[in-house]
């Protein structure tokens, strides 16, 4: 077993470190479109960032693009889509999203940044409604700017977390029990917000 471990380990490092700064670059790219098209692995472009350029900046890096990959989100249904959903939403107030509006809309400040810092709340679809409803924007900013810290911090340190469980296998002990307490968190507070 230690041995397959080992192996998966140089593979992944060989290949890492075969991509070289496109890589990074990739990944940067990457998360900024992970925010608004929600398909792409966010915690494996996070992790190549720690990894390529180590803890501090790797971290500074991934909030900052997570960051404006939200707000962009935000800022295309708030400019492009809101008017047009209005109209909607003022005809049939039984939608998913609208629902999520009037929920997103009474959260306090604390509140939405801690919805947004669970890492396994639907991010996407908060940007979203965020987006739709009258939110105010610099809410929503100081919102992302707060929350992005714990969430980049959290599928940062699961990352590298898993990458060193390849040469550690008790690493993989930590790595479950903090996906897992960060899914109940998770569970708890979307329950709690109605967010679910």
């Amino acid at each position: 077993m230690m041995e397959i471990l080992k192996e998966i380990d140089i593979f992944i490092t060989g290949l890492l470190n075969n991509i070289g700064l496109f890589g990074p670059i990739l990944a940067g790219v990457l998360i900024v479109v992970e925010s608004i098209i929600p398909i792409l692995p966010l915690s494996v472009f996070i992790t190549l960032n720690f990894y390529y350029f180590g803890s501090l900046m790797g971290f500074i890096i991934s909030w900052l693009l997570t960051s404006l990959g939200c707000y962009l989100s935000f800022y295309i249904f708030r400019k492009k889509m809101k008017l047009k959903f209005d109209t909607k939403f003022i005809i049939n107030k039984q939608n998913k999203i609208s629902k999520w509006m009037i929920i997103i809309n009474r959260l306090k400040l604390e509140q939405l940044v801690l919805v947004m810092a669970i890492p396994f709340t639907p991010a996407f679809m908060v940007n979203i409604v965020a987006g739709l409803s009258s939110m105010k924007t610099k809410k929503y900013i100081l919102a992302i700017l707060i929350s992005k810290i714990f969430l980049v911090y959290f599928w940062g340190f699961i990352g590298i977390t898993l990458l060193e469980s390849f040469t550690n296998p008790i690493k993989i002990v930590q790595v479950i029990l903090i996906s897992s307490l960060g899914f109940i968190i998770s569970k708890i507070v979307n329950k709690r917000y109605n967010i679910e």
